[in-house]
């Protein structure tokens, strides 16, 4: 993997620093396994290379339905559709079950934190439906939140389930405030100002892939709170789909092209300026250290949740439970 270093920046306060990672790289696409030991080496080489956090991009364990679009996926009860799910549940990620387990104690190992995207299959909703959830993993390999998606996008609507709003949580690390949301849910005002709100001063926007969805989006959630952005992606080529899947055969016949997301992971400041621009079409770990003291100066002009907000006038409401459909009393 290609190891990409943003400039080297002095830090004039030791404690305001922090060295990120992006880790862009394919899943051995549908398969957990293999590709949960892929996460796990990329999370010791980010750590190898001085990294505090490592972040992945959304839906990588065990990949993103790229299925869906390509072979028809919206024929009601169709029985490739019905087979292609239920393989797709088959590799989903049951936390309950220790299915990160081997990647918390590399987090605990390496003293490193991590956001992950995964396909959660959970045994709160009946463990049959599977939700796009994003991972956050301390430094001590605690596993600290798990946002499920609040509403998927297009035709993810036909395998995924709408999440709550449990996850939308804040985590210190060193001087920061870290938050995180799957996708185009970065796109909803009202989910950014409730990170806003928690104190999130670094972004974290996880994708299955690609620049024409990262290049866009970071700047503008960068110049609305101020906040530093990491924007990572998954990357899907035709030589990820494993010979054994049962998809393949189903992929391959609808003539896709080589490489299906190309990444386009990248990190943004403050101020609207690349720290590091959008890396396509490789695998590639994306390191940089940031300052916090550039944050809090451009928070001088601008503090959405702060001086900037009028809490008189406007103000959200969130709900954090987690839904369920069934609560019981013993």
């Amino acid at each position: 993997m290609e190891i990409i270093k943003a400039p080297e920046l002095k830090v004039e306060k030791q404690s305001d620093g922090l060295t990120i990672a992006l880790a862009q790289i394919a899943p051995v696409w549908l398969d957990r396994a293999a590709t949960l030991e892929k996460i796990i080496n990329a999370t010791k080489l980010a750590a190898k290379e001085g990294a505090n956090l490592v972040c992945f991009g959304e839906a990588l364990l065990p990949g993103y339905p790229f299925w869906v679009e390509r072979t028809g996926g919206a024929v009601f009860n169709d029985a490739n559709q019905k087979k292609f799910y239920a393989h797709y549940l088959e590799q989903g990620v049951v936390i309950e079950r220790g299915d990160l387990a081997p990647l918390c104690q590399c987090a605990k190992q390496q003293k490193i934190a991590i956001y992950l995207g995964i396909m959660e299959r959970a045994p709160d909703r009946g463990g049959h439906t599977l939700y796009a959830s994003l991972v956050y993993i301390d430094d001590s390999g605690n596993i600290k939140s798990v946002h499920r998606k609040l509403q998927p996008t297009y035709e993810e609507r036909l395998v995924w389930g709408a999440g709550d709003g449990h996850g939308l949580r804040a985590h210190a690390l060193g001087a920061f405030t870290l938050g995180g949301l799957n996708c185009w849910e970065n796109w909803l005002p009202l989910a950014r100002a409730a990170l806003y709100g928690a104190g999130v001063d670094l972004h974290v926007s996880v994708w299955p892939g690609g620049v024409h969805n990262t290049d866009s989006i970071a700047r503008f959630i960068a110049l609305e709170g101020r906040s530093f952005v990491v924007a990572v992606s998954g990357l899907m080529r035709v030589e990820d789909i494993p010979e054994s899947s049962p998809l393949r055969e189903a992929m391959l016949a609808s003539n896709p092209p080589s490489i299906l997301a190309n990444g386009g992971s990248c990190l943004m400041g403050p101020d609207g300026h690349w720290i590091i621009a959008p890396v396509a079409d490789k695998e590639a770990l994306l390191l940089a250290k940031i300052d916090h003291a550039k944050l809090r100066q451009e928070r001088h002009m601008l503090d959405v949740a702060g001086h900037y907000s009028r809490p008189d006038v406007l103000s959200l409401n969130v709900d954090r439970k987690r839904i369920a459909t069934v609560y019981f009393k013993d």
